[in-house]
């Protein structure tokens, strides 16, 4: 019987995948959180003087997270997690063969993206920009912020007027990413925090970036309805979600010549596989 994975195993795993394969930091938390969790169970299963082989151990692991009721989603990337660890294992020497190697990962079905053409986009914009209030012309900048960097939406509300980085030209977001924007959005956003911020400011204290007519931070629900309000308006209907921007932005930045690497960068995800979606899903 093979000994427990340790901590300085999968310390010696994150070391190899941060330096040799460039993993950001979020793609190495993401590995740590998920083979930590892995080696608990096999330790706990190894501490009730059980005779199991790794292969035993690791497909009653992928019955644990089934019964814990993980998506299909979740558990096929802690099964890759797993996958890419004890490869990583054999290949340094410190085990001999890869349990992994038969062990199943649950189908996960692709949805076709949405994505928006630029007339559609500019269809939607429109819709905000022929309104006169400081609401209409906060949406604006949102709409422009989320086309322009990929936000997720609840990046986008969580904003600061602090993150917004003029002389750098970009956002800092709390994950510890930066999204750059260009000269363009650099000034829409300069102009929005002399002027049309101020419109919907009551409390000097407030921080957020961008308000709801209370003057407190829109929140991802609020945000969510306006979407929806100029997607009906502008004849788009249900094909438009606040997540149909960020896939218009990946699918922009493939298009213009950005790897999977420097997009997964822009887009904040922990795994590259998240990130070839893009690549797969038709443009439509």
């Amino acid at each position: 019987m093979n000994a427990t994975v340790t901590n300085l195993d999968i310390d010696t795993f994150l070391q190899y995948v941060a330096r040799e394969k460039g993993y950001s930091q979020n793609t190495v938390a993401a590995y740590r959180n998920d083979l930590t969790q892995m080696a608990a169970f096999i330790a706990a299963e190894q501490a009730k003087d059980s005779i199991k082989s790794y292969d035993e151990l690791l497909k009653s692991y992928l019955l644990k997270l089934r019964e814990k009721r993980y998506s299909a989603a979740t558990t096929a990337r802690k099964v890759a997690s797993a996958r890419s660890f004890f490869r990583f294992m054999v290949g340094s020497g410190r085990m001999r063969g890869n349990p992994t190697e038969n062990l199943p990962a649950p189908h996960v079905s692709r949805h076709s993206l949405r994505f928006l053409s630029s007339s559609e986009y500019e269809r939607l914009l429109a819709e905000a920009a022929r309104l006169p209030t400081p609401e209409a012309r906060r949406d604006v900048v949102m709409l422009e912020l989320l086309h322009a960097t990929g936000l997720r939406i609840s990046e986008l509300v969580s904003l600061n007027v602090a993150d917004i980085d003029s002389e750098q030209k970009c956002v800092h977001i709390s994950s510890g990413r930066q999204a750059p924007f260009d000269q363009g959005l650099s000034m829409v956003l300069g102009n929005f925090l002399r002027n049309d911020r101020l419109d919907l400011l009551y409390d000097e204290a407030e921080q957020a970036l961008f308000l709801n007519r209370r003057g407190k931070r829109l929140t991802r629900q609020g945000f969510w309805q306006i979407i929806k309000d100029y997607a009906s308006r502008a004849g788009l209907g249900g094909r438009v979600t606040p997540q149909t921007l960020r896939h218009t932005f990946a699918r922009h930045k493939l298009q213009g010549g950005a790897d999977l690497h420097q997009l997964q960068q822009l887009l904040g995800h922990a795994y590259i596989s998240t990130t070839r979606v893009y690549r797969q899903s038709p443009s439509r």
